[in-house]
């Protein structure tokens, strides 16, 4: 199974993020980005569907952008303004479109880790 998948859990309240927007990217060069959609979380912190099925993933680099300021603030959570965290913006590799790449976020309003998923 090859494509490109995600899921945000909120480490701050230990649940999966709902209602999370996802947007992805292609970069063209260091620069130019084109965008491929925009997505939002369910209630286990998932995306319904894959940010890209296999048969539509390339090789290069992608950027996913997650929401984080929007979701804490609809969550009630007192943030400081401008948030510490708005926009988590994460950029990668595609080196092998054959094979499955899960980018998880785990985050709080002060901090996140990702990593490269299964």
């Amino acid at each position: 199974m090859s494509g490109l998948t995600s899921h945000v859990l909120d480490l701050a309240a230990g649940k999966p993020a709902n209602n999370v927007q996802i947007e992805l990217f292609q970069m063209r060069g260091q620069v130019e980005k084109v965008r491929i959609g925009s997505f939002w979380t369910n209630e286990d912190g998932r995306v319904d569907e894959p940010l890209l099925p296999g048969e539509t993933l390339q090789q290069g680099t992608y950027e996913i952008v997650f929401g984080i300021g929007e979701y804490y603030k609809r969550q009630g959570v007192n943030l400081a303004e401008p948030p510490f965290l708005d926009e988590v913006v994460i950029r990668f590799g595609i080196s092998d479109p054959s094979v499955h790449y899960h980018v998880p976020l785990l985050v709080s309003p002060w901090g996140y880790q990702v990593y490269r998923g299964s």
